[in-house]
């Protein structure tokens, strides 16, 4: 059976199940969106959506005889891959993609993919602006918020695709091949998801299951689990080290990143030449780096977007200073090991502003690394309890709890002076009182520019 002949079943009908199902309609293919909702406003979707008016919408449980109707479900990333649904599918012999899986089906040209828990999404748009650079036709696309299902179409033989792919998209991948890949970092995460560390980990290796051994890796030296694996795989690997000098691969030295070589060491750059804070900002840009050099790039082109490159919003990102107080939206920080970088980058006695949705995430470590920056602790959402409660454990007990955003960062500024800062940097994810981190940085940033000086 041939593509055209194939039944699919897109199941979300967010922006990636969206996307996906405009990527079939328009290869003229067989498609049904499904959601289980059963409540979903439909006439919402399709007005939304208008050119997707004429592909039918599932909702609520599907029945045996209505999954026997497909032959390939596609999973949106939220999409757990253990829910009774979609074993039942696999059960019947239905194939399961998710939508990276799908746009790679249809794509053209070379892909490069990053994952990891942390900096990702810098790392991934700093490579992308990094291949604009020398390659005409280049697409950013993944979990950085442009579905991949939204450009497959579009890419030629010379397309670039810069992918930043989620431990949620690796689940459902197949034949997914990218020519380089990056695994930043792997620090626990997600768990109410992937349940074990071991699990969540596999995953995130897998990026690297279809690459043969013309591909190239880029990992994070200091990472144990990472260097343990970069040593078992068949392909070129590119280490990069924040603390320490190697003999082959990027490294950061005295406020310098070197590149060592074939016997011969060049300095990149100075820090100080960088628009980025943070030496976990100094690994973000070593492994973009490393991944357009392996991939080709030349040092001189990498090293002038390097300089030129600005933050990524929601990411340590400056928002104003009022009566002498700075306010940053770390809003990106959504697990304790990102919002430990966040605090780390601090260099006033702040006010931080914590907490929201529970992934099972272990606060102590983040606790920890207040190390006397941290003036007050400010708390909403789900987890307040729970972080209020470890912080006390590990002898921080400055700590206030609000039921809003917006009452806590008028709180902040009441309390603070000139000289300290404001850091939203909650981590934990957004969901239960915004759609997503995005939502949460803009509203931080609309609540801090409302403030009267």
């Amino acid at each position: 059976m041939n593509r055209k002949e194939k039944r699919y079943l897109v199941a979300g009908t967010g922006k990636s199940g969206a996307a996906a199902a405009g990527l079939l309609k328009k290869q003229q293919m067989d498609v049904t969106l499904y959601d289980g909702n059963e409540n979903l406003d439909i006439q919402g979707f399709y007005e939304k959506h208008p050119e997707l008016n004429d592909v039918k919408i599932l909702l609520g449980e599907l029945s045996a005889e209505e999954m026997k109707g497909f032959d390939i479900l596609v999973l949106s990333p939220g999409i757990p891959t253990d829910i009774p649904m979609v074993e039942n599918m696999r059960n019947l012999g239905i194939t399961v993609w998710g939508e990276v899986e799908l746009a790679y089906a249809f794509s053209k040209g070379k892909v490069l993919a990053v994952t990891g828990t942390n900096g990702k999404t810098t790392t991934t748009s700093l490579l992308g602006e990094i291949m604009k650079s020398s390659f005409s036709d280049v697409k950013v696309v993944g979990n950085i918020g442009i579905p991949y299902t939204s450009v497959a179409l579009d890419t030629r033989e010379d397309t670039v695709t810069v992918a930043e792919i989620s431990s949620f998209q690796l689940e459902t991948i197949e034949n997914f091949a990218p020519k380089v890949t990056a695994i930043l970092n792997i620090t626990p995460d997600h768990l109410n998801r992937h349940h074990t560390m071991e699990n969540y980990t596999a995953v995130k290796e897998s990026i690297t299951k279809n690459q043969g051994r013309d591909g190239i890796c880029v990992l994070n030296y200091e990472d144990e689990v990472l260097r343990k694996f970069g040593e078992s795989l068949p392909l070129k690997v590119i280490y990069f080290s924040s603390r320490r000098e190697l003999e082959e691969g990027l490294f950061y030295k005295d406020d310098c990143i070197y590149l060592a070589q074939e016997g011969k060491v060049t300095k990149i750059l100075p820090v100080k030449e960088l628009n980025l804070l943070g030496r976990h900002n100094y690994e973000n840009v070593m492994a973009a780096a490393a991944m357009a050099l392996g991939f080709g790039v030349d040092l001189e082109k990498i090293r002038k977007v390097l300089c030129n490159f600005q933050a990524v919003e929601h990411r340590i990102e400056y928002v104003t200073e009022k009566r002498g107080v700075k306010f940053y939206n770390d809003s990106k920080g959504t697990n304790p090991d990102a919002a430990i970088q966040g605090i780390r980058a601090m260099v006033r006695p702040t006010f931080l502003i914590g907490g929201g949705y529970d992934k099972q995430s272990a606060y102590g470590e983040w606790i920890d690394a207040f190390e006397g920056k941290v003036k007050e602790l400010v708390l909403i959402g789900q987890t307040r309890e729970a972080i209020a409660e470890t912080a006390r454990k590990h002898g921080f007990t400055n700590i206030i709890l609000k039921d809003t955003l917006e009452e806590a960062v008028k709180l902040c500024y009441e309390h603070a002076k000139s000289g300290d800062a404001v850091l939203l940097s909650p981590a934990c994810a957004s969901w239960g009182m915004f759609t997503d981190y995005e939502e949460r940085g803009r509203v931080f940033k609309e609540i801090v520019n409302s403030l009267k000086e």
